[in-house]
């Protein structure tokens, strides 16, 4: 599964965005106001957040920003998107890079990858954000699963790991869990809890090779 395939499995985000970018200049536009919201969003938190804050970060007028997006919401609904588009991205590339040949050194590369996304990414934990609520029924479900999906995909095409029901659940179960015990784990970006990212890390592998073993 090529990088830009994981990607395009992912919900897209265009839908977001008042306006589609299609030019290099325009796109440039939108991944600066993404990284200004990303560097407020890592000083300030999302809650925050606002339309102004970006625009004033970004060095753009207002209007720039409500040029692409409607509200703080789909601001920060869009950056998720990217960030859990760029984890898929890299754990691709990590993998190819790799000597793995397990689905189990797989997992383990992937838990590095995330932990490594959460040390260096700006703005990674609004990846999940807010009440359902604020970001539309079900977006952030969608996003989570897909990503599973893609991820499961490949695990099982590379390394023969079943793809049923059963696995299908075990992946929701990890990325749920895994990003409150991750997110925990680096509260401080410089000095990780490390004991806490081995601890996820022996607990998905076991419950990981129980669904597996019983599918």
């Amino acid at each position: 599964m090529l990088v830009t395939e994981v990607s395009n499995a992912l919900p897209g985000g265009s839908s977001l965005l008042r306006n589609e970018p299609v030019q290099a200049r325009s796109s440039a536009r939108l991944a600066g106001l993404l990284d200004a919201a990303a560097a407020v969003i890592d000083e300030i938190g999302f809650e925050r957040l606002t339309t102004a804050m970006v625009a004033e970060r970004a060095g753009a007028s207002i209007g720039t920003v409500y040029r692409y997006f409607p509200d703080r919401i789909a601001v920060v609904e869009a950056l998720a998107i990217r960030s859990t588009q760029r984890l898929a991205a890299r754990f691709v590339q990590a993998l190819e890079s790799s000597a793995a040949t397990t689905w189990q050194e797989a997992c383990d590369a992937l838990i590095d990858m995330t932990s490594e996304m959460y040390r260096t990414e700006p703005g990674f934990r609004a990846i999940r954000f807010g009440d359902p609520a604020d970001a539309g029924v079900g977006a952030d479900d969608d996003r989570m699963a897909a990503l599973g999906a893609a991820v499961g995909g490949i695990l099982h095409e590379r390394f023969g790991m079943p793809d049923n029901e059963d696995v299908t659940r075990a992946w929701v179960v990890l990325a749920e869990s895994s990003h409150a015990l991750l997110a925990r784990a680096h509260r401080d970006r410089e000095h990780p809890d490390t004991a806490l990212i081995e601890a996820y890390r022996v607990m998905s592998r076991g419950y990981l090779e129980k669904v597996v073993a019983a599918s």
